[in-house]
């Protein structure tokens, strides 16, 4: 990330970026991690109908969507292939100079090195924290 805090896409991820949404790109919190998340345009649509349509009145549902929905920034790669990162998106995820992006299936994540450093060094569950597969995920074949 440079000093204006502009983040150049690498461009492997930078050109099919452009023919799936024309450079088109949403960027929001990860609640859960301090890191950003990037959707293509059309993967956010509908995530956020997704979202919209969770029962507003549960208060854990309206903190994921104050979270996800206000914070989410739409964006377009410029001519060199970067974005602007808004100040407010830097300072949740705490990003400096050196970032790490995560490709994530239909997303990438984004990280501060320092911060992805101590992620990855952590074990994938914690069993004195009471941590527990899924049955869903107990079910892949990996």
């Amino acid at each position: 990330m440079d000093a204006k805090g502009r983040l150049a896409m690498p461009a492997r991820q930078r050109e099919p970026l452009m023919e799936q949404c024309g450079g088109q790109i949403v960027v929001t919190v990860e609640p859960k991690s301090p890191c950003l998340v990037i959707y293509p345009l059309p993967e956010w649509e509908r995530i956020e109908r997704d979202i919209q349509s969770l029962p507003a009145l549960k208060p854990g549902v309206k903190r994921l969507q104050r979270q996800l929905l206000g914070y989410a920034t739409d964006l377009e790669l410029d001519g060199n292939g970067r974005i602007l990162l808004p100040p407010s998106l830097r300072e949740y995820a705490r990003l400096e100079k050196k970032l790490v992006l995560v490709g994530q299936a239909n997303k990438f994540e984004l990280w501060a090195e320092p911060l992805w450093l101590e992620e990855v060094d952590q074990p994938a569950l914690d069993p004195d924290a009471g941590e527990e597969l899924a049955e869903e995920v107990l079910a892949l074949q990996l």
